[in-house]
């Protein structure tokens, strides 16, 4: 068995920088590890794709936020070979939530000696993703966000208030043709859709409260559109997960969403973000190994 770690260095202001030093206390000059610093968008896919060619029994190790679980998951897809763990360095890490706390995956030898067990996720168009992914509101907002980032002084908690504030003024909703499991859900004006494999999203939003990553099926919310008056209030019963039995509110289960607009639309996976007149979201059961720490395996392998 061999260990690879692969750091974000920007993840979470740093943090992800921060937990070489535990790495190698704990393998204490061994060979069987190593670690790799990312230097540019898509690497930590590079890194992982190459690892896994190797055809080594390997557990990697995805230290970072979201969009590095992003980059090494779909660097691995495929390989049998490779086990895959996530030490949480990012601002969010939405999808350990459905495991309870984070601090047990910053438990690295909880975490290193940890078991497996095999979990579904979600095929969005080539893409794999972990735990959501949505259109609408929610990803024209996150779009908007990353053209604030780039204007010089401009921080996230800035620019995420500024796309907000942004995407409120504007036009609200959006047109969607929508299909669940092949048949026809309707043609229009949403909110947002989501599609889920864990609970939750977007820094602690409760969008899929009956999400499970091993139930080898999706789960689906879709918000139609409202007044923007009616917007402030959804927001906090949405976050709680109470949205479900609310009229403008559709939740159900699937294998298959497929989502169509006339224009190209910001489509949200995991946190990335790409641009799609179609999206298609089909369960791809039992697709990952993942690692669980000790302590949390002990309780989820004895549900």
């Amino acid at each position: 068995m061999r260990y690879v770690f692969i750091i974000n260095p920007v993840a979470g202001k740093g943090k992800g920088e921060e937990i070489i030093p535990k790495i190698n206390e704990y393998f204490n000059g061994g060979n069987n590890y190593k670690v790799f610093v990312t230097e540019k968008q898509g690497h930590a896919q590079e890194i992982a794709k190459a690892e896994a060619l190797t055809g080594e029994e390997l557990r990697i190790f995805a230290c970072g936020g979201e969009g590095t679980c992003f980059e090494v998951i779909n660097g691995i897809i495929g390989y049998s070979n490779v086990s895959f763990g996530i030490i949480p360095c990012g601002s969010a890490n939405d999808f350990l939530k459905y495991f309870g706390s984070k601090k047990h995956f910053l438990d690295l030898p909880s975490l290193i000696n940890g078991q497996t067990i095999d979990i579904d996720l979600i095929k969005a168009n080539e893409f794999y993703c972990i735990n959501s992914c949505s259109v609408g509101m929610d990803a024209i907002v996150a779009d908007r966000m990353r053209l604030f980032k780039r204007i010089p002084g401009i921080s996230g908690n800035t620019a995420y208030k500024l796309a907000l504030v942004k995407t409120f003024l504007g036009k609200i909703g959006v047109r969607l043709k929508i299909k669940i499991d092949g048949k026809p859900f309707g043609e229009k004006d949403c909110l947002f859709a989501v599609c889920a494999n864990g609970p939750i999203y977007g820094g602690g939003f409760k969008s899929a409260p009956h999400a499970n990553p091993m139930d080898n099926i999706l789960d689906f919310t879709i918000i139609d559109k409202i007044s923007k008056l009616k917007i402030p209030p959804l927001v906090k019963v949405y976050e709680n997960g109470q949205h479900e039995g609310i009229d403008c509110c559709s939740m159900g289960r699937c294998t298959n969403m497929e989502i169509e607009s006339e224009n190209p639309m910001p489509v949200n996976l995991d946190g990335e973000l790409i641009h799609r007149n179609k999206v298609e979201f089909q369960i791809a059961k039992k697709a990952l190994k993942f690692i669980l720490p000790e302590k949390i395996a002990a309780k989820i392998l004895t549900k």
